[in-house]
């Protein structure tokens, strides 16, 4: 199931919220971090993460210290990890408005459980969503598509780096992106040889520009 991208709800005050999803092992509490680490100087932000059973990718923040531990709360979910961002999306919700009740945040940042390639956000719990994949699936898997690779706002490719030992050819991954994404930016990364991640911080700022002027 997918939904149409509504407009960024504009308005004083409003917080951007994203949503980062995407398989296990993508990348996405490091792509969290480094967008914390990157961006915490000039926005105020706070980081809702899902787990099924633990609170490992909060813990993993906090012992980072990629933000104030107030401003880092986990979910639960219990269940499948895509249930909890698209299909009753209460308990995300309500740790999101908590946080924004407690620290008025210009940035929002929730992380999906690892789930596959059908994992989309509710449009009800975020404004904008970026779904991460690594290159150790191969090559065919933009090809393959899903809605979490054909719909996001952003596609990051991450591990990069690894593309030569696991025989992943970029220019393939490149050129299939390009052609189930409609337009919608890629971006190819290495959180570990480049964890400052400039690419997907610029587009966060984009998308924090066009809220506040759109």
């Amino acid at each position: 199931m997918t939904q149409e991208h509504p407009p960024l709800a504009a308005g004083p005050r409003r917080g951007l919220r994203i949503g980062i999803g995407g398989p296990v092992g993508g990348g996405k509490t490091a792509l969290v971090a480094a967008l914390c680490a990157q961006l915490r100087d000039e926005m105020s932000i706070v980081v809702v993460t899902n787990d099924i059973y633990t609170e490992e990718d909060a813990e993993f923040l906090r012992r980072h210290a990629v933000l104030p531990d107030d401003r880092i709360r986990a979910v639960r979910t219990g269940c499948c990890p895509h249930t909890a961002i698209r299909d009753d999306i209460t308990e995300n919700l309500a740790a999101v408005e908590a946080l924004v009740a407690a620290h008025d945040p210009e940035l929002v940042l929730v992380e999906s459980g690892g789930d596959n390639l059908t994992a989309t956000f509710s449009y009800g719990l975020i404004d904008a969503q970026i779904f991460v994949l690594d290159v150790a699936g191969g090559d065919k898997v933009p090809r393959k598509g899903g809605p979490g690779v054909v719909r996001s706002d952003l596609l990051v490719i991450n591990k990069v780096d690894l593309a030569p030992l696991v025989g992943a050819d970029l220019d393939v991954m490149r050129s299939d992106a390009a052609k189930v994404r409609g337009g919608r930016p890629t971006v190819f990364a290495s959180l570990r040889t480049e964890p400052a991640a400039p690419d997907v911080v610029r587009w966060v700022r984009e998308q924090r520009v066009a809220l506040l002027t759109g």
